[in-house]
């Protein structure tokens, strides 16, 4: 009599935990905490650097040492969390996505000081002593880039964009970018407003064009090293000594007043019309993605 092989297992449905763990929402809390987590060791562990070194060897040390663990925690913790395991980070395409952000970032912030400088309202005063080179390329730099876009675009626009879409990510992460700058030196709520459109709309972007962070940690990074330490103007409210002494003057809405050019609407007008073309190649490659309900069932 042949041998009638019996009928594959069929997938049952998962357990209860694993599906409330896996849900967006308890992905993002967890991630949330993990990311929290990680910038707080790293600032109780080197908390008393500056009793022992100088203040930029100091602020270099816990610079590098938050951005490491966030990124390893990033890595090896949060690529696990959810339904979507993803890597934010992954090796391949890590150094030409860094550095074409970092040259785009760059670029931008040259193209918002030229137009200033070309309708006056600002001017190189002189050279800088560079004193504050730790500031810029690992507090503003370093720290900003890898730390901010994990929070921001790693972990809220992950899991937002999970649940309420791309738009709804969209809107929701740079509404908090921008607000967060709320207490920064110098902030306004038109600042605040200003860092939601210019650069929530284009790190955002960068994020979901390239489904990495890469692109955006660069971009970051790009804009606000060449903004403080390479023109002198102040990163989102914060005065940094630079390679050149330099001063805005004028009408706020042209100079960004205290707060630098990101409060300006040349800054806004730059870095919103290179969000909204970057989020032009991000829809034509089809990444934008719908909300949870208007998904197909699977």
């Amino acid at each position: 009599m042949p041998m009638i092989d019996p009928a594959p297992p069929q997938p049952g449905k998962p357990p209860l935990w694993r599906t409330v763990w896996e849900f967006p929402l308890v992905a993002m809390i967890v991630a949330l905490a993990l990311v929290i987590g990680a910038i707080f060791i790293s600032g109780q562990l080197f908390s008393n650097l500056p009793k022992y070194l100088d203040r930029n060897s100091a602020i270099a040390l816990q610079g590098m040492a938050a951005t490491l663990l966030v990124v390893l925690v990033m890595k090896y913790g949060v690529s696990r969390l959810g339904r979507e395991k993803r890597d934010d980070f992954p090796l391949p395409p890590a150094f030409m996505d860094w550095a074409r952000g970092l040259a785009i970032g760059a670029g931008l912030m040259t193209l918002a000081v030229g137009i200033a400088a070309a309708l006056g309202v600002y001017r190189m005063t002189g050279w800088g002593t560079g004193s504050d080179y730790a500031i810029a390329l690992f507090s503003a730099g370093l720290v900003a880039g890898f730390v901010e876009e994990s929070l921001f675009r790693g972990v809220l626009f992950r899991w937002i964009e999970e649940m309420l879409g791309s738009w709804g990510a969209l809107a929701i992460t740079s509404f908090l970018f921008g607000f967060a700058h709320l207490f920064n030196e110098n902030a306004t709520v038109f600042s605040s407003v200003a860092i939601a459109l210019e650069a929530g709309i284009m790190l955002g972007a960068c994020y979901m064009l390239t489904r990495s962070l890469w692109l955006a940690v660069g971009l970051h990074m790009g804009w606000n090293v060449a903004q403080g330490y390479v023109f002198a103007v102040p990163v989102s409210g914060h005065p940094v000594e630079g390679l050149v002494r330099a001063e805005l003057s004028g009408h706020p809405l042209l100079s960004g007043g205290a707060f630098g050019l990101e409060a300006s609407i040349i800054g806004l007008g730059v870095a919103t019309a290179a969000g909204v073309w970057i989020l032009r190649k991000a829809m034509a490659a089809g990444q934008v993605r719908p909300p949870m309900w208007a998904r197909p069932k699977v």
